[in-house]
């Protein structure tokens, strides 16, 4: 005879309250013993940053593994809002700008994640990742409580954090923390309506659990306008800083808490016209120990820099305007192509004293090929196929106008007009300060004359007559992304006068270079013919087979002047041997094609050599030191 049903009932209940229920997944602050607690364990992070948006798709999972192998338990990582709205309300988040599968990669390798949402990144890119189309309102205050400026972040939140939430640690995802801002305390602003604005949409998106922080330079200055109540207070230095003044600053705003370094800097970024920087692996490794030692969290920026492809690169205001390099290897642990280096060998030494690493050997550096001399042929002057790249036409104007202005976001604006009088006797042409923004390639008769110059060059001496052709090509090298006051305009923001007399009636290109390239032009196309030679802005084009493999390589430029350079459509950024330092530009395996032939499409801005050639090497040339007799300070 069974047991009555109630009984059974009541059974039941009882074993099941005897379970064990399973601990909700939790990331949090401990201010009792200055740590963080992950799943109500104490909890050091030892992480890393990579940005997806500077390394192609088919190299996440060899990156982000390496990161692994290296003893790292979280990537710190960035998400740039003008790589996925490029235009009001258009968003893109495929391919390449595939943030949640970056995510889920790094989960299933095994990595917590550090996201760095901004708004506002710096991060070395394009206008500190805030979308150019932001300036067309011209009287924005970036940044700020401005309420133009908040309704656009509003929107891309929208957008962007409901895709984060499900990923968050407390959601049984990987993210366990996320950052407001960036750098807040180095901007003018100050802002404070505006910080609370973004805690409190944060807070909405996201949920009142997940850990929320701030990160500024370890001065009391930056940290007072940088943090606010109720986002955790975090610091970032380098190997050569004072460890117990940098942390003594932080602690100045948290005086209980997790020690943390945001950003320890592995190594730092190139200038065109600067030199390669390097640090010295023994001080890194050094650094890195003196702050384990401590009992500190520790992201290394960058632990993999890659590359600015296309146009992404940004640009600091130190004194004068300084466009950062194509190449953002960072003299970081993994080399822009994903090497380990000698300094990742390091780190994981040092890491290795502290908590165990992972079982296996450190995934090797990938094939490098050296394809060789590829012969290019001039296909076209620049001025000469204006009808393929503005196929919406010239605008009319007055006076010049802003690429701001004409919604052109990147690359490249011709503006054309005439001279208004004969010019027997060479006259200056001449830009008002800080009026050329940031090159200008001057023609006259569709004669190469010379370029102006942001901070540099503003006059050319010229003749010519009345009625004369005079065409400037501008070229946007990259929005301010850290400075005092980054709206960043581009192109002709003051008139051009010649002898002081100012020019009028333009008619200005704005250039869709990229969407012809990508759609096989020119090499779908007949060459132009043409009677000048190779000086000033042009189009070559050539053709390469590989051996049957696609891999890695890196593209030299051996007597080029400067430029922008295309394989199968794919954009792999500027070069510009003459500036320097960086000689070669990196050319990932996944662009490349087996089994048919390979498009090069080259702008050069300058002068090609006499018998144009570019040298697929497998090694890379980042400081001009190493190759003198390929460099002419430019």
């Amino acid at each position: 005879m069974g047991l009555p049903g109630p009984v059974l009932l009541l059974l039941a209940a009882g074993l099941l309250r005897a379970q064990p229920t399973a601990p909700a997944r939790s990331f949090q602050l401990d201010y009792e013993h200055d740590c963080f607690r992950r799943d109500g364990v104490p909890f050091r992070y030892v992480s890393g940053s990579i940005h997806y948006a500077r390394v192609p798709r088919p190299a996440w999972r060899d990156r982000l593994l390496k990161m692994y192998m290296s003893g790292l338990n979280a990537l710190q990582v960035y998400v740039p809002w003008n790589y996925h709205e490029p235009l009001p309300g258009v968003y893109d988040f495929a391919g390449d700008r595939d943030v949640e599968a970056f995510l889920d990669l790094a989960a299933e390798l095994g990595l917590l994640v550090i996201l760095r949402p901004g708004p506002y990144i710096c991060a070395e890119w394009e206008m500190g990742g805030l979308p150019a189309w932001l300036l067309w309102q011209s009287d924005i205050v970036l940044r700020s409580s401005d309420p133009a400026f908040l309704a656009a972040v509003d929107s891309w939140l929208h957008v962007l954090l409901p895709k984060i939430k499900p990923r968050l640690y407390q959601n049984g995802g990987n993210i366990i923390s996320v950052q407001v801002e960036n750098e807040y305390g180095s901007y003018y602003a100050c802002d404070y309506d505006y910080l609370r604005h973004l805690l409190g949409s944060f807070r909405a998106l996201l949920g009142g659990e997940v850990l929320l922080f701030t990160t500024d330079g370890a001065q009391a200055e930056e940290l007072r306008c940088g943090t606010l109540q109720g986002l955790y207070a975090t610091v970032d230095f380098g190997p050569g800083s004072n460890l117990t003044e940098a942390f003594g600053a932080q602690r100045g705003v948290e005086p209980r808490g997790p020690l943390v370094n945001s950003e320890y800097y592995t190594g730092w970024l190139d200038y065109w016209g600067g030199a390669h920087a390097s640090t010295s692996t023994s001080q890194v490794a050094r650094g890195l120990a003196d702050m384990l030692r401590l009992g500190a969290n520790v992201n290394m920026y960058m632990f993999h820099g890659g590359t600015n492809f296309a146009y992404w690169s940004g640009a600091d205001l130190k004194a004068q305007y300084k466009p950062v390099t194509t190449s953002y290897d960072y003299d970081a642990p993994l080399s822009e192509a994903g090497d380990p280096t000698e300094k990742l060998f390091a780190i994981r030494t040092v890491i290795s004293q502290f908590q165990p690493l992972p079982v296996g050997p450190m995934p090797p550096a990938t094939p490098k090929y050296a394809y060789g001399r590829v012969d290019l042929r001039k296909y076209a002057d620049l001025l000469d196929v204006l009808d393929v790249l503005s196929p919406s036409g010239p605008i009319r104007s007055q006076f010049p106008l802003t690429f701001e202005a004409i919604k052109q976001t990147h690359g490249f604006v011709l503006y054309h007009t005439q001279l208004p009088h004969h010019v027997p006797a060479p006259a200056p042409l001449s830009a008002p300060p800080h009026g050329v923004c940031d090159r200008g390639y001057v023609m006259l008769q569709k004669e190469y004359q010379g370029t102006l110059e942001r901070d540099g060059q503003s006059t050319l001496p010229v003749t010519g007559r009345a009625g004369d052709a005079l065409d400037v090509l501008l070229e946007n090298m990259g929005r301010l992304s850290f400075g005092a006051n980054f709206s960043d305009f581009k192109g002709l923001l003051g008139n051009l006068s010649l002898d002081s007399s100012p020019l009028s009636n333009w008619l200005i290109y704005p250039l869709a270079i990229d969407a012809a390239v990508q759609q096989g032009w020119p090499h779908a196309a007949l060459p132009q013919p043409s009677s000048r030679g190779r000086s000033g802005p042009a189009f070559y084009t050539g053709t390469f087979e590989t051996p049957g493999i696609a891999w890695d390589t890196f593209v030299k430029f051996p007597g080029w002047s400067k430029g922008q350079l295309w394989i199968n459509g794919f954009n792999l950024g500027r070069y510009w041997p003459r500036r320097g330092p960086q000689q070669t530009l990196f050319v990932p395996g996944s662009v490349l094609r087996v089994g048919c032939p390979n498009n090069i499409t080259v702008l050069e801005l300058e002068g090609a050599p006499p018998s144009p050639f570019l040298l697929f090497l497998d090694q890379p040339l980042l400081n001009s030191t190493l190759s003198p007799s390929t460099w002419t300070a430019g």
